[in-house]
């Protein structure tokens, strides 16, 4: 079992940044491939960034690519997004998730432990 808690959201303005941190408590975290994804009020979750458990893969959304940075820290089973560049249309709750595997996956339903999301609100 894993939990996961996520912090760091959020208002801030178009063009600034934000870094989400996402603690996690549980077994095997450094062999696990973790996933950050977001809500948008009306709209389906959809992938933000993966990462694999050494760090050294990471996928990004084209939506997001150039923009963020997914990073973890194994010894303080931390992962961490960073955000710059913000846009009034990355408004919207923030998961991260972990997998039972260690392969990095953009599918939401390959995740089996999810946080209770943080709150990114960016003005225009």
């Amino acid at each position: 079992q894993v939990q996961l808690v996520e912090s760091g959201g959020g208002l801030a303005q178009a063009g600034g940044s934000l870094r989400l941190s996402c603690a996690a408590s549980g077994r095997a975290f450094s062999s696990r491939a973790l996933g950050w994804f977001r809500q948008a009020p009306g709209k389906e979750r959809e992938f933000v960034s993966t990462i694999s458990p050494s760090g050294g893969t990471k996928y990004y959304a084209d939506s997001v690519k150039g923009r963020c940075t997914i990073s973890r820290d194994n010894a303080k089973r931390t992962v961490y997004l960073q955000v710059d560049s913000l846009k009034p249309e990355d408004t919207a709750v923030y998961f991260c998730a972990a997998r039972d595997y260690s392969l990095t996956s953009a599918r939401p339903t390959e995740y089996a432990y999810w946080g209770q999301g943080t709150q990114v609100t960016v003005s225009s």
